[in-house]
């Protein structure tokens, strides 16, 4: 990855304005250093060579006070600054990942490991901070520093100035050859991170089966091994760190020695003055000290790095494209021919597929298990990509429609709903975040919602049964009040009297809406005007 990916310019905007105002931090900080090493080795240079007492050095040395807390003060506006862009260069990375998360749709999150997501969006680009905080300061540092005290060497003593030049490169061919090593620890060391968070996090999710089945105990040995690998590359890591750190250090003092050496020897002979000495001994370390930081920076900012990297791939990866054209969803939808891909198994999810779903009524979809149902639902939500034939809503091909647009006008719920943690009341309010309090209890009614609404759950439901989990979900697709509600087994693991006072309440939660119901059981079915049956001919009856 370079100094600067430009992928960072491009997804974050307050990027550009941090490094617009480090190399102006960075410009004021080189020149602080000019005139800092100047009136130390005038001030020194008259109190030892011609006796000048305070009275003489009392302007010069309220200059340097000034130099020193305006140094400290440039060091402090980039601290602030740094953080300041790091908060608002990760929240908006974080919320670009899952915009671009929820655009690519759960056929491609199927495909990935939940737990490497997760990592990847809190862990992973909270480990940015190092490269916003010292990083790139210090990328910036060196872009100024060195070469302003080279000059301003070259004018006061050209023999020390093409010491540091010689030496000055030393240290980034070898920041170079550590940072490739480094990359490789880091690229090692984020993986087995990631692997270990998608292991916990599925362990912790299928807990109440493992214990079921008393295989609970028997992941405490397969965690351990990962968290060992973990600290593994984790420990060989620090130790490249270290190392190159040390070597970093004995190439600077050695260098600075070569100029000390050098200054001391002329200035013996007498073919150099006490003043320009000293300012060259003050400015050579200067030099060396923003490329030794820089270095041992840069591991600190290494996790980030990697991290970046994977999170320019998911934003980087191609985007179904959508139209921009408009479409209502209460209208009537005719799926023609549809043909979509299977991504697990040989052959087509739905091949060839014709349907009508009519406007203001209730479609129920039967059919074996894995014969499209929720494929299909996927294609009227636009997440499956069309491999043949088209969704027609209201005379208007939903592929030139604005996908985000038509979302919009759809309540969905999944085989698999996700609760957050948080209250009740907060789960079903969650797509209209501003429903007052009236709304969402009639919701939660019509749902027959038996928790309630203050009731504290953890993630993904942890707290409540399945069946209570799916209808406070029911309840949230109810409360968007959207012309067209998508249902994927809206009472599997609901008990049959708790069923029974559904299907007395459902009714009118449906009415005046276009309704689409994944379903095998009767008493829905009694509640549907139509029956879609999707066996292997897939032909309506």
């Amino acid at each position: 990855m370079p100094a600067i990916d430009p992928r960072l310019l491009r997804y974050a905007k307050a990027t550009r304005i941090f490094l617009a105002l480090s190399v102006a931090i960075g410009a004021g900080q080189a020149v602080v250093i000019l005139a800092q090493a100047w009136l130390l080795a005038s001030i020194i240079t008259d109190a030892f060579l011609h006796g000048a007492g305070l009275g003489d050095l009392g302007s010069r040395l309220t200059l340097l006070a000034v130099t020193l807390i305006a140094r400290a003060g440039l060091a402090w506006v980039a601290e602030v600054v740094a953080h300041h862009s790091s908060a608002a260069v990760k929240s908006e990375l974080r919320m670009r990942l899952l915009h671009q998360v929820v655009r690519l749709g759960p056929r491609w999150l199927t495909c990935e490991r939940s737990g490497e997501l997760t990592t990847l969006a809190t862990r992973g680009i909270d480990a940015l901070d190092d490269y916003f905080s010292r990083y790139l300061p210090q990328l910036v540092l060196v872009c100024f520093v060195p070469l302003v005290v080279a000059g301003q060497m070259f004018a006061a003593d050209w023999l020390s100035a093409t010491i540091v030049v010689v030496t000055l490169p030393l240290i980034p061919i070898f920041m170079i050859l550590v940072g490739l090593t480094t990359k490789q620890l880091m690229a090692r060391q984020w993986a087995s991170l990631q692997l270990l968070a998608h292991h916990f996090l599925d362990v912790l999710a299928g807990l109440g089966t493992l214990k079921s089945f008393g295989r609970s105990r028997a992941q405490v040995a397969t965690i351990d091994r990962l968290a060992n690998k973990q600290r593994k590359a984790t420990m060989a890591s620090l130790r490249i760190a270290f190392l190159s750190s040390l070597v970093l250090e004995l190439l600077a003092t050695l260098s600075v020695a070569l100029v000390a050496v050098s200054v001391g020897l002329r200035l013996v002979d007498g073919r150099l003055d006490l003043q320009t000495a000293l300012l060259v001994l003050i400015l050579a370390p200067e030099a060396y000290l923003p490329l030794r930081l820089l270095g041992a920076h840069y591991h600190a900012s290494a996790e980030g790095l990697g991290a970046a990297e994977q999170v320019f791939t998911v934003l980087d990866r191609e985007v179904p494209q959508t139209g921009h054209g408009s479409v209502d969803a209460s209208r009537t939808i005719e799926v023609e021919k549809v043909v979509v891909a299977a991504a697990d198994r040989d052959g087509p999810s739905l091949d060839g597929l014709s349907l009508t779903i009519p406007a203001g009524q209730v479609t129920a979809v039967v059919g074996p298990s894995g014969c499209g149902k929720s494929t299909l639902l996927a294609v009227l939500l636009g997440f499956a990509e069309l491999e043949g034939g088209r969704v027609v809503v209201g005379g208007t091909d939903l592929a030139t429609a604005d996908l985000d647009v038509w979302r919009s006008q759809v309540a969905w719920l999944s085989q698999d709903p996700v609760l957050f943690a948080g209250t009740v009341f907060e789960n079903i309010r969650l797509g209209r975040p501003y429903a007052d309090e009236d709304a969402v209890r009639r919701a939660a009614g019509a749902a027959r919602v038996d928790v309630p609404l203050e009731k504290v759950i953890g993630e993904r439901g942890n707290g409540v049964s399945a069946g209570q989990r799916r209808r406070i979900a029911l309840a949230r697709a109810l409360l968007l009040d959207a012309p067209l509600l998508l249902l994927d087994e809206p009472t599997e693991g609901v008990d049959p009297e708790t069923e029974h006072d559904l299907l007395s309440t459902l009714p009118t939660a449906f009415a005046g809406r276009t309704v689409v119901l994944v379903t095998h059981r009767a008493g829905l079915l009694s509640l549907c005007d139509h029956v879609i049956d999707l066996a292997p001919a897939q032909v309506p009856v």
